[in-house]
């Protein structure tokens, strides 16, 4: 008896969901970063992630990158990948990219930002053997006013920290995306 694998049949699935909302997103938004990142995963990783492109576009939902007039950006510590990250996650169903972003927000940091459109726009590609898909991380920019302390509250339990940076941790998470976007949007 011959297995068929169905993950050609998923990563195809996931690829199509991925260009309609890489054109979704694109086509709302002007004056974004865009960014390309490149993954090998397991074969069980690969299937978790095409299984999230193909369901959302994205394989690791949506985040925002938040700022504060003076330049500092907000990370929260994800004590899961014990790094610094930008705060986000996956969309409920039924919810949009940017009221996930802005959910997440208020969960992981506790604050209140104005949100200003699209920051970046990343193309992440992920491959596994002979299989390869990609889906969109979208990262939406948002402004928050005064000395505003950060208060984590994730239902989650992974992000433990909060806090305001000037100068970005080593342990950062997409350090150089952050970095390229700072450079393009605030300088």
């Amino acid at each position: 008896m011959t297995t068929v694998d169905d993950l050609w049949y998923l990563a195809t699935r996931a690829d199509q969901r991925a260009e309609q909302v890489h054109h979704r997103l694109t086509d709302a938004h002007d004056d974004f970063l865009e960014r390309r990142h490149s993954r090998r995963v397991s074969r069980s990783r690969f299937r978790t992630l095409a299984e999230r492109i193909a369901e959302f576009g994205a394989p690791y939902g949506a985040h925002s990158i938040v700022y504060r007039p003076s330049g500092e950006l907000l990370l929260v510590w994800h004590a899961g990948v014990d790094m610094w990250v930008v705060p986000g996650g996956e969309p409920d169903p039924d919810e949009s990219f940017r009221r996930a972003a802005e959910r997440e927000l208020a969960e992981e940091a506790g604050v209140e930002a104005s949100y200003d459109g699209l920051a970046m726009n990343v193309r992440v590609e992920v491959r596994c053997d002979d299989y390869e898909t990609w889906g969109v991380l979208p990262l939406f920019e948002a402004r928050v006013e005064g000395e505003t302390a950060p208060e984590p509250d994730d239902p989650d339990g992974e992000i433990t920290d909060a806090d305001w940076f000037a100068d970005l941790p080593e342990n950062t998470r997409d350090r150089e995306d952050l970095q390229a976007w700072r450079e393009f949007a605030l300088e």
